[in-house]
């Protein structure tokens, strides 16, 4: 048991961390106008209310890390497990509850881009955490 309550600690933290450095990527992004200057509109304000929920989410969905697949490799399991936010954002945030059309489309024509290299960013940094600390 403490076992599996340490484990589920561990891809938590990990998550969180990913979500945390993600959140920042994407304001940084947003504050410099790099997404702008690309045609995407996506450039949010560094606040509690959108920081929070984010770092949340992101360690439930470190949850992902749970299953031993590609543990040799950051990169790859990074690449991998930042698949299932990737999906969630641009097939049901975007369209149902941010109003932004599917893929988030109404964003800009390289929303779908972005989000995937910010979740990237997440998975690559969950997934080193999680390898950093003996996962």
């Amino acid at each position: 048991m403490n076992q599996i309550v340490r484990r589920l600690g561990m891809v938590f933290s990990a998550g969180a961390l990913g979500g945390l450095v993600n959140s920042l990527a994407v304001w940084f992004f947003g504050a410099k106008g790099i997404t702008a200057s690309l045609g995407v509109n996506m450039a949010p304000h560094l606040t509690a209310s959108w920081l929070y929920p984010r770092i949340v989410w992101g360690g439930i969905f470190g949850a992902l890390f749970l299953v031993p697949v590609l543990r040799g490799s950051i990169f790859w399991r990074g690449l991998l497990w930042s698949l299932g936010p990737t999906a969630v954002q641009l097939l049901v945030v975007f369209p149902t509850k941010a109003g932004k059309g599917m893929m988030g489309f109404e964003l800009g024509t390289l929303t779908p881009v972005f989000v995937l290299f910010f979740n990237f960013v997440w998975g690559f940094f969950a997934a080193l955490w999680l390898t950093a600390t003996r996962d």
